[in-house]
């Protein structure tokens, strides 16, 4: 038994992770190499940010000597969870369900160590052991072990009733309690492990196992991610944060880290790094010395995109950041164009003809009359004589100057910048 295995329960507390934990949870953890689950539901093919912390919970859990177990429900995701919902979710069909999760085994290999060592981790599917279940063989032998008003009784389904739950969404709870039966009659699985909202998922299990072969089984369940300000972690005004950089590029990946709140990035960078108690103690009081540097908030954004997307997105992240502030016209140009419009993501844009660009299209015009950058050309005149315009990051000061299609980047964009703050895309089509 090595030392490490001791720490795992007491990092979750230090971090601020745990949220609840069966008796005799910890005693076992202590005790012996322990496997140990957490389900995913394949609802897209991607997981978000809001699944890393069960991911990386399954790492903490393998980094302390256990072997974690992946389970993807592609029976369960089938019916759809009920916790934390209020409405019933659209039942994904065969097809969109075998590509989820492909998607989501892919990514979670990113993750885990499978195949190696005596605490490898090992990817599951409940679709394997229910597809030939038959339904009246699974209601005699596994339904009748948990009565209704027990049923009944879980937060997940209270919060529902009052504007009805259909009986799918309602044996949802029994799906993942013989999930539970399986892994521990067949894979010594003695632990289920996932966010607060399944605690009564996750009890549903260890109660069907004492009841039905009088075995002994754990649980345990970390905190819901919130943020300080109340808004949802994990979402932007365009959606999910996706871990798939296709659905979400490793610079916007790298922008909502940075971003945050010192609260949050305080909060955060416990849960979802791996750096130590010491090193991140040490970064807070550093943070704290001159916030204005944003050490915390940089040291997150860098573990947190490194340990998703890898060191060389990391570094192609920041010098995308780089480039809006403090970079060059070439830096901009070399920029691949999903990344050049992420980085303008938000700043005003204007589309022109480029048929006008051959004809001596003057800045005033530009600015005023094209764009409405500025409200007149008196106001636009006084602007770039006293240096307060630039294209491309340099400073004009003619006011007679035109502007040709050879000055857009790429032959398609140009940057407007007004004072030190205010910039401007025009693109041309």
């Amino acid at each position: 038994m090595t030392e490490t295995k001791n720490t795992f329960v007491e990092d979750l507390k230090w971090r601020g992770a745990l949220h609840d934990i069966m008796p005799g949870t910890q005693e076992l953890l202590n005790k012996e190499q322990t496997i140990g689950y957490i389900g995913f539901d394949p609802t897209s093919d991607s997981l978000h940010i809001g699944s890393l912390a069960q991911i990386i919970t399954l790492m903490r859990f393998q980094k302390a000597g256990h072997k974690p177990v992946a389970l993807i429900g592609g029976a369960t995701g089938m019916v759809g969870d009920p916790s934390g919902k209020s409405a019933e979710r659209n039942l994904l069909n065969e097809e969109a369900l075998q590509k989820n999760i492909a998607g989501i085994k892919t990514q979670l290999e990113k993750f885990l160590h499978f195949n190696k060592g005596d605490n490898a981790a090992l990817l599951v599917n409940n679709f394997d052991w229910m597809k030939n279940y038959p339904f009246i063989n699974f209601i005699r032998d596994i339904g009748k072990y948990l009565n209704v008003s027990y049923m009944l009784a879980k937060d997940s389904v209270k919060n529902r009733l009052e504007n009805g739950m259909s009986f799918t969404e309602f044996s949802y709870q029994l799906l993942q309690a013989y999930d539970f039966l399986y892994l521990y009659q067949n894979n010594n699985c003695k632990l289920q492990m996932g966010g607060s909202d399944q605690w009564g998922n996750i009890t549903g299990g260890t109660e069907l196992i004492r009841r039905k072969i009088s075995g002994e089984a754990y649980a345990l369940t970390t905190q819901l991610v919130t943020k300080a300000d109340g808004t949802k972690f994990g979402k932007t005004e365009s959606g999910n944060i996706w871990l798939d950089k296709t659905k979400t590029s490793a610079y916007k990946f790298y922008q909502y880290w940075i971003n945050t709140s010192d609260e949050d990035a305080e909060n955060f960078i416990k849960l979802f790094t791996f750096l130590s108690k010491e090193e991140i103690e040490t970064i807070i009081n550093e943070h704290n010395t001159d916030k204005g540097k944003r050490v915390l908030q940089k040291t997150l954004a860098k573990e947190i995109t490194v340990l998703v997307h890898g060191e060389q997105d990391y570094e192609q992240a920041i010098e995308a950041s780089n480039v809006l502030f403090s970079g060059t016209i070439s830096q901009l140009a070399a920029l691949n164009e999903q990344v050049f419009l992420e980085i303008f993501e938000g700043v005003p844009q204007f589309m022109i003809d480029k048929i006008q660009l051959t004809n001596n299209l003057g800045v005033l015009d530009l600015l005023v009359e094209k764009t409405n950058i500025l409200p007149s050309k008196s106001e636009a005149k006084k602007l770039i004589l006293g240096g307060g315009v630039s294209i491309n990051k340099e400073k004009i000061s003619n006011i007679d100057l035109s502007v040709t299609e050879q000055q857009f980047i790429n032959n398609k964009y140009l940057l407007i910048s007004k004072g030190k703050k205010n910039n401007y895309l025009i693109i041309a089509q």
